[in-house]
């Protein structure tokens, strides 16, 4: 019944997620001392249920001269992506009570919601940077440093910490260097936090953590997202990343019950298109006719935006307003990138099919705006190779190779593959064992031997691959065999399936009596079957984004290269 204890109460509330309970318990404190304080809780408890109006009417009865209430101002007025005006707000706010480093943030912020990405990153430095002198007991970048693989002990999550703003500061760094596409810098970010155990971690770290590391640990990340999915309240972006993955790595029934069972987060985290594309997604697994359907109505809206965006660029320009060209293309250039998704999915349709024509005829129809677009002409090269077309593919794949010959391992691997196999089937090997050189002078220059890379492997599995599928398996195994070389660097979860599907197929055509192997062939699959054994005792096959049960067995690397081995024993004898 102490009032005092009953805003405590409500704080402790909105950390759960329960609004409603909160906010009724707000209309039970009677102590007129603490009005201002209810009142201003009532507004936070508004604007966590993204209410902006009725957020604004509980601060107005607060005082105008109140620190809090301007805050929370400049707070509403990023809600509503006014981020200029909040920006004033705060750097007003700063500039009457002093630097907060969370105030900071907050201007961080609104720089990066407008996409400068320079200014936000210069007020994080000036955070971290504050953090680190004043607060050395935070140990930022211990998690980074540790050697030996030794567990920096956790901070906790201190006062300390909370007014730092370290935290917020080194995620949102995180979220910059993310959508630059500078993977190796948010993992830094990240590793460079005050470190605290799994369990004390706050909901947007773990989110950004899962997202970060999905390419290297997607069972983890699969697992960080879906605990969090049921959290109340959860980050906005976790649902629909989350579904997004899914789809991403093909379980489509998985994202179809993460839709059925959060239909309130639908309307609420996604727009409309968004949630059309995912539908059409994961419709095309077992009606492929009706999403195609639903793709061809989804890109007539989006090329419909894309010729208003073209056609107001060009009267921009010959009016000569600089400023409106600027705005348009920036339109015109989110319009595209909300479309190139809905075309791959079309695609995808006659992809799986392997209907490649029509996926060309598809491309071929978008080219009137895509043409430009990195990713469209790496598709088309993709198509081209696919049907065998391999000058064609040349065509598109090397100038994008060329592009990036200073750093040739942040190339996807499977392009510099498919561009040595490309010159090997036009007779241009020169060029093939030229480029192959670069990646292995590249591959030698990476000190660190925790983050293995696997570039030539692929190229060498693929160009492998290729011989074993026109029947010379003899060169075509004995190159995959070496490419996988040194094994307990190079054999993975992905490697390790392109390279059995290789042994399998050599396995049915002895089956099948159709060749004829040397004993030199048949020892030198069986000391690499053994060596896979040894070495794949810990490696999963499988990409699982559930956890398995305890009593499950796992299938590892090693469980299939004995299989294996016992099949080819048979052959040989």
């Amino acid at each position: 019944d102490v009032d005092e204890y009953k805003v405590y109460h409500v704080q402790s509330l909105m950390k759960a997620g329960m609004y409603s309970d909160a906010s009724e318990v707000c209309t039970t404190i009677e102590n007129a001392d603490l009005t201002e304080r209810v009142n201003l809780l009532q507004a936070a408890i508004a604007y966590e249920q993204d209410e902006v109006m009725l957020a604004r009417s509980s601060l107005e009865t607060c005082s105008p001269d109140a620190e809090e209430r301007q805050v929370f101002e400049g707070a509403l007025l990023w809600k509503e992506k006014k981020y200029v005006e909040a920006m004033k707000l705060f750097g007003d706010a700063m500039n009457t009570i002093g630097y907060q480093a969370d105030l900071s943030y907050n201007v961080a912020l609104c720089f990066y919601s407008q996409k400068q990405y320079g200014p936000a990153l210069k007020h994080i430095a000036e955070i971290i940077e504050r953090g680190v002198r004043d607060h050395p007991e935070l140990s930022v970048g211990a998690l980074s440093e540790g050697v030996g693989g030794l567990q920096a002990r956790s901070v906790g999550n201190t006062t300390v910490l909370k007014e730092t703003a370290l935290v917020e500061a080194f995620n949102l760094k995180a979220a910059i260097e993310y959508v630059m596409k500078n993977m190796e810098g948010a993992k830094d970010a990240l590793d460079d936090m005050p470190p605290r155990d799994e369990s004390e971690l706050d909901a947007v770290t773990l989110h950004n953590q899962a997202l970060i590391e999905m390419d290297d640990k997607p069972t983890e990340g699969f697992r960080k997202l879906n605990f969090l999915l049921g959290q109340h309240p959860s980050p906005p972006e976790t649902f629909v990343n989350l579904l997004l993955l899914y789809c991403k790595y093909s379980y489509y029934d998985l994202a179809a019950d993460i839709l059925a069972e959060n239909a309130e987060l639908t309307y609420k985290n996604m727009n409309p298109q968004d949630f059309e594309f995912l539908d059409a997604l994961i419709l095309a697994q077992s009606s492929p006719e009706e999403a195609y359907r639903r793709f061809d109505s989804l890109t007539a809206k989006h090329i419909e935006a894309l010729r208003r965006g073209t056609k107001h660029i060009q009267d921009a320009r010959k009016n000569r307003d600089q400023n409106a060209v600027r705005k348009h293309l920036e339109e015109f250039d989110a319009a595209l990138s909300n479309y190139i998704p809905v075309l791959m999915g079309q695609a995808k349709i006659y992809w799986d099919l392997e209907h490649y024509s029509m996926v060309e005829k598809i491309f071929r129809q978008s080219a009137e705006f895509c043409s430009e677009d990195e990713s469209w002409k790496l598709n088309v090269a993709h198509i081209f190779f696919m049907q065998e077309k391999y000058k064609e593919c040349i065509r598109y794949y090397e100038p994008f190779v060329r592009r990036h010959t200073e750093n040739l391992l942040g190339v996807t691997a499977i392009i510099l593959a498919n561009l040595c196999v490309a010159y090997v089937m036009t007779s241009a090997n020169e060029e093939a064992e030229e480029l192959m050189k670069l990646v292995e002078q590249e591959e030698e220059k990476v000190e660190d031997p925790s983050k293995p890379v696997y570039h030539l492997c692929i190229i060498n599995l693929v160009i492998g691959t290729l011989y074993c599928t026109k029947g010379n398996f003899e060169f075509g195994i004995s190159r995959i065999i070496k490419s996988l070389e040194p094994y307990e660097r190079k054999i993975g979860v992905d490697t390790w399936y392109y390279a059995k599907r290789c042994f399998l197929a050599l396995g049915e055509t002895l089956g099948k009596n159709m060749i004829l192997l040397k004993d030199e062939a048949f020892d030198e699959i069986i000391d690499f079957l053994d060596a896979a054994a040894t070495v794949g005792k810990s490696i999963s096959t499988t990409i699982s984004p559930l956890e398995s049960p305890e009593n499950t067995p796992k299938r590892t690397v090693a469980t299939e290269a004995r299989l294996l081995k016992r099949f080819f024993l048979k052959m040989r004898d």
